[in-house]
């Protein structure tokens, strides 16, 4: 196979920017050195050339140095509403192509109450929800407690705890004063749906007739193809519940070492196929690219009926913690097949290879 000339983009938590009244989380969602060099050195492992530019506001004069022929694109970018749709939007402009997914996805994805609304509108299973950008918005009549209120656009568990799950008006109150105030952006509230935590991560790209909606017909056939499914994870929280309640930002970063892993999770064959199903879904109408991680709630009081949380187009890939890495393991895939097989399905996307 041709060797390529890749530039791995992101964003270190070590040149973040720091600045008063930051969130103590604020750049939790940003990459260690060594996940960054993991996957330069995965790169390299397939032949190709490859180098690390930091994805900052000196990126086109980096790019235009070093001439890549694709980059493989990690990077959250630091402001703004649509910050992970930043730098593949410089890439677009500069007609260099890139790992991942698109500059409207990552833009709707990072979104959550609009990612939400896209879900609800194709007829997809996602707790039902009001977005807040006021502390004293009145509840909507058709909300019920128990409720469950984040952030509406960040990453890995921020803002996330056991007080994410409100019982009551006073609690309700005093988290989207939390949040709002903390995050300085609207909080989401939904239905806090009881049960199993699983997530389903995804290699590829969809093909063939591709419909924009799920058929009606629940018997008509199911279009996956072109995805290569990970085996289903769930994180064993039992020795947490009584502290996080849900797979919170501490269990995500401090603890992420030590928590247990069940994957393939313990799950009916049915289950993941249902699972699989609705994940490509999500996949789809959202305009996914080469890979991405859905998180799915089952409802313990509802025969476990899934219920979409939300989807990661830019999911993590740092060895061992990360989810999609630790399916990838799951399935026989380490780390450096991992990283090849999304550099591999961008390449034949632009018709490289």
């Amino acid at each position: 196979m041709k060797n390529f000339r890749v530039a791995v983009l992101a964003n270190l938590k070590v040149n973040a920017p720091h600045f008063d009244e930051m969130a103590d989380d604020q750049w939790d969602d940003l990459d260690a050195e060594s996940t960054v060099l993991s996957i330069r050195d995965a790169i390299r492992s397939a032949g190709h050339e490859a180098e690390f530019l930091e994805a900052d506001e000196y990126i086109a004069d980096a790019l235009r140095s070093y001439k890549p022929d694709i980059c493989f694109n990690i990077s959250e970018s630091h402001f703004g509403n649509s910050r992970e749709a930043q730098i593949p939007a410089i890439l677009e402009k500069m007609q260099i192509p890139y790992t991942g997914s698109k500059v409207l996805c990552l833009a709707l994805t990072l979104d959550k109450p609009m990612t939400k609304r896209i879900l609800a509108w194709h007829g997809l299973p996602t707790p039902d929800f009001q977005s807040f950008e006021r502390e004293d918005e009145q509840l909507d009549g058709g909300m019920r407690f128990p409720l469950f209120v984040k952030p509406s656009r960040e990453g890995t568990g921020m803002g996330i705890s056991l007080e994410s799950i409100v019982r009551d008006e006073y609690e309700l109150r005093k988290q989207l004063r939390l949040i709002i105030r903390r995050y300085k952006q609207p909080a989401l509230v939904e239905t806090f749906i009881e049960g199993r935590e699983i997530t389903v991560g995804m290699v590829g790209n969809l093909v063939g007739p591709v419909a924009n909606r799920l058929p009606d017909d629940e018997d008509a056939p199911r279009n996956t193809a072109g995805l290569t499914f990970l085996p289903p994870m769930e994180v064993d929280l039992k020795d947490y519940l009584l502290t996080d309640g849900v797979y919170a930002n501490r269990l995500k970063t401090a603890l992420a070492a030590d928590l247990t892993y069940l994957c393939p999770a313990p799950l009916e064959k049915t289950m993941v196929e249902d699972l699989n199903w609705l994940a490509a879904a999500v996949f789809r109408v959202t305009q996914c690219l080469d890979c991405a991680r859905v998180d799915f709630r089952l409802d313990v009081h509802n025969n476990n009926k899934p219920y979409i949380l939300e989807i990661n187009p830019l999911p993590g890939l740092s060895p061992v913690i990360s989810d999609l890495v630790i399916e990838g393991e799951a399935a026989g895939i380490h780390h450096t097949e991992l990283v090849n097989m999304i550099l591999n399905t961008a390449l034949k996307r632009y018709g490289m290879i």
